[in-house]
């Protein structure tokens, strides 16, 4: 058996990696010439975890990231802290009973680096897919690379190419959903918030104006770099909204201190709700973005990409020892309706939660969350929620 996988960010060299260590020859495909260090996804959950452990990687993810043994929620009007959650509360549902930050470009650099020892696996950058055939016997992938054309056989194709896949196109299926109508402002700075505010390394804070979300990562050279995530209005140019006097004051607005912050990044994103019509069609399938995008509060996104990856390796590689080929079948079956329910669902919600404007409903979704995190027993159910092993356990339920 041969699959072409197309778009080498993290779903698709890990899905990659998953494919080459059950001895299915795999090929990858990039049309860039190294995945950028923008920042990007970088929570890594204890379900992924434990994934990332079969593939012989978890332990690098580790060292190169940042452990987060708790994260919270903040009401930011009135300064208080509204709940905290301890994942040592997962200690005996996990051999990972925390979440690791680790930035995406180290996971890409990790899975392809064990990609580069797997003599059943060949990663092609600088190949940028312009056409593809899909045949009821296989699938043909034509590139324009610096030395001309190429083309690649497969007998699968696996689309983790993003947003705006060409595989999902090919496939002809619709992506379902939303756009944010509202933009959202990035930012990076080395200032030490644990240390200034005593915050935990992953932080939500709830405004009914304006609401942020502030995390810590390790950084390039370990010494800690926290990422401000805030949106910001729609009229605002890009220049004014990135200006330094501009960032300065947003980032003052959240926390105020006498001193200017270093600012490392500036960058602007928009955020979806989509989710494909299915994941699969015939030899072709879709995974992480290409099948399923939304916002990021929670850290979701890319974790079920990884998840699609394991799931769909694990289907192929039952195929290539002689299952039926309608076993494959279950990849749309269980990745689709587990993406809407845990996924889509959750961080709709999430970020719901952080905009309210309703000084009611507002006031009982914190006391809710206050509730959870004082109940240990509700706050373990919580987390198994959030840490997405409660959806790799009811996986196994859905034939």
């Amino acid at each position: 058996m041969r699959v072409v996988v197309v778009g080498a960010g993290p779903v698709g060299t890990v899905t990659a990696l998953a494919i080459a260590a059950r001895g299915i020859e795999v090929t990858l495909l990039e049309m860039d010439q190294r995945y950028d260090e923008k920042p990007r996804a970088a929570t890594i959950h204890a379900s992924t975890l434990e994934m990332l452990h079969t593939l012989g990687i978890a332990d690098e993810v580790m060292r190169q990231g940042l452990v987060s043994a708790r994260f919270q929620h903040w009401d930011r009007v009135s300064g208080k802290l509204v709940a905290e959650f301890d994942y040592g509360l997962l200690r005996n549902e996990t051999p990972y009973p925390y979440a690791v930050q680790c930035e995406s470009h180290k996971l890409v650099a990790i899975a392809e680096a064990k990609l580069a020892a797997a003599p059943n696996a060949a990663v092609y950058r600088r190949h940028e897919v312009s056409a593809i055939e899909l045949r009821a016997d296989g699938v043909r992938v034509h590139c324009a690379t610096p030395e001309g054309a190429a083309a690649f056989e497969a007998d699968y194709l696996v689309g983790a190419d993003g947003a705006r896949s060409l595989v999902r196109r090919t496939m002809e299926v619709g992506f379902e959903g939303y756009t944010f109508p509202e933009r959202f402002v990035g930012l990076t700075t080395p200032f030490d918030f644990e240390r200034g505010h005593g915050y935990s390394n992953r932080n939500y804070f709830s405004d009914p104006e304006r609401w942020v979300m502030l995390f810590k990562v390790a950084g390039n050279d370990m010494q800690g770099l926290w990422r401000v995530i805030s949106p910001t209005d729609l009229d605002e140019p890009d220049e004014a909204v990135l200006a330094e006097d501009a960032v300065q004051a947003r980032v003052q607005h959240f926390f105020p201190q006498t001193e200017r912050y270093e600012i490392r990044y500036r960058g602007l994103y928009r955020f979806h709700q989509r989710v494909a019509s299915t994941f699969r069609a015939g030899r072709a399938f879709l995974a992480g973005d290409a099948a399923h995008v939304n916002n990021p509060a929670g850290g979701l996104g890319m974790n079920s990409g990884i998840h699609d990856g394991i799931e769909l390796a694990e289907l192929l590689a039952a195929v290539a020892a002689g299952a039926d080929e309608g076993l494959l079948e279950r990849y749309d079956r269980r990745r689709r309706p587990l993406n809407i329910e845990f996924v889509q669902e959750q961080t709709v919600q999430n970020k719901r939660r952080l905009e309210e404007r309703d000084a009611t409903v507002r006031g009982a979704h914190l006391d809710q969350l206050a509730r959870i995190a004082a109940d240990p027993a509700r706050a373990r159910t919580f987390l198994l929620r959030a840490s997405l092993i409660e959806s790799v356990r009811k996986a196994r339920t859905i034939d």
